[in-house]
C-alpha cells in the first residue's frame, strides 16, 4: 500500500510539471512569496498563500496593496520574478567550487561579472543549448539576491536594508566557449549570457536569514550540488556593498551569487532543478536549438 500510494504521489507531481503547473514549497517564516505571473493576458505581481495568488496593485518595491483578486497557482503562468535593468554573477565564490581550501588572490574580492537580462527565462520554460554550441554545457545552482531600491555606494553594515530578498537561479554555462585554451571568447558574453542561459524563479522570497540556507540542485531528480549560503566566500551584504560602490543596482536587479561544488552536465532532454530552503523550486527542461 505504502508503495502504491508513492508511485501516485510520484506521478502526480509529475503530471503537474509536465501540464506546466507548479508546486508551493512550504512559506518563509516571517516573510512572503512574491511572484510575478500572466493571467487572462494580463501581467501583474502577486503574493503566494498555499495554492492561490493574490494579485498586487502598485509598486512591488515601493508602495503596494494587496486585492481581492486571487487565482489558483495552476491557472497562472509564471514569468521570471522581476524585470531588471541589470543582471550581474558572482564567480568563484564557494570554496568547494575552487577546489581549494586556500582562497585564490583574485578570488579574496568579489569578482563579479555581467549576464544579459535576454537570458531569463522562468521556471517551467525550456534552456535551449544552442545548435553551434561544442559544450558541454552545465548547471549551475545558485542564491539569487533581489534588489529592492537604488543603492549607490552602500556600507556592508546597511547592504541588507537593499536587498528585497532571494531566488532561486541556475547560471547556465557553455564550457567550450568560456574555458576553451584556443577559442574561448575574450568575454563571457554567451558562454553565460545566451537566451535562456538565465533561469529564475519561481518566487522571491523575503523575511529569510540569506547566510543560513540550504541550496540543492538536481539532474533529473539526481541530487549534483548541495550547499549552505553560510559557506559563501562573500556573504550577500559583502556582494552587494562591494558591487555599489561601482554600479548603482536598481530595484529588480539581480545578482547570482555563485555555484557550489562541482557543476554536472545537461543535455537536451533532460529535467533540472535548483532549490532553495524557503523560496521553492526552479524546474526547467532542457532542449537542443534549431
Amino acid at each position: 500500500m505504502l508503495y502504491v500510494r508513492s508511485t501516485l504521489a510520484c506521478g502526480l507531481l509529475g503530471w503537474l510539471f509536465w501540464a506546466g503547473i507548479s508546486v508551493a514549497a512550504d512559506p518563509p517564516k516571517g516573510g512572503e512569496r512574491y511572484l510575478r505571473f500572466q493571467a487572462g493576458g494580463v501581467t501583474s505581481y502577486g503574493v503566494l498563500g498555499g495554492d492561490r495568488v493574490r494579485r498586487l496593485s502598485g509598486d512591488l518595491f515601493g508602495a503596494f496593496t494587496k486585492t481581492e483578486q486571487t487565482y489558483a497557482l495552476t491557472e497562472v503562468k509564471l514569468l521570471p520574478p522581476t524585470v531588471p535593468t541589470q543582471v550581474l554573477a558572482m564567480a568563484g565564490n564557494y570554496k568547494s567550487h575552487l577546489r581549494d581550501e586556500t582562497i585564490p588572490p583574485k578570488f579574496r574580492i568579489p569578482q563579479p561579472f555581467f549576464k544579459s537580462p535576454s537570458c531569463l527565462i522562468a521556471s517551467g520554460e525550456a534552456i535551449v543549448i544552442p545548435k553551434d554550441s561544442p559544450g558541454p554545457v552545465h548547471l549551475e545552482g545558485e542564491v539569487v539576491i533581489v534588489i529592492g531600491k537604488k543603492a549607490c555606494k552602500v556600507p556592508r553594515e546597511r547592504a541588507l536594508d537593499y536587498v528585497f530578498g532571494v531566488t532561486c537561479g541556475n547560471d547556465v554555462s557553455e564550457r567550450h566557449w568560456q574555458n576553451d585554451s584556443e577559442s574561448k571568447d575574450v568575454q563571457w558574453w554567451r558562454a553565460k549570457g545566451a537566451d535562456t542561459f538565465g533561469p529564475v524563479g519561481p518566487y522571491i522570497a523575503t523575511g529569510l536569514n540569506y547566510d543560513d540556507l540550504v541550496l540543492r540542485s538536481r539532474v533529473n531528480g539526481q541530487e549534483k550540488q548541495q550547499e549552505r549560503t553560510g559557506r559563501l566566500i562573500h556573504d550577500v551584504a559583502s556582494t552587494v556593498s562591494f558591487i555599489s560602490r561601482y554600479i548603482t543596482l536598481h530595484p529588480g536587479d539581480l545578482i547570482f551569487t555563485g555555484t557550489p561544488g562541482e557543476t554536472p552536465r545537461i543535455r537536451p532532454g533532460d529535467v533540472v532543478e535548483v532549490e532553495l530552503e524557503g523560496v521553492g523550486v526552479l524546474r526547467n527542461p532542457v532542449v537542443a536549438g534549431e
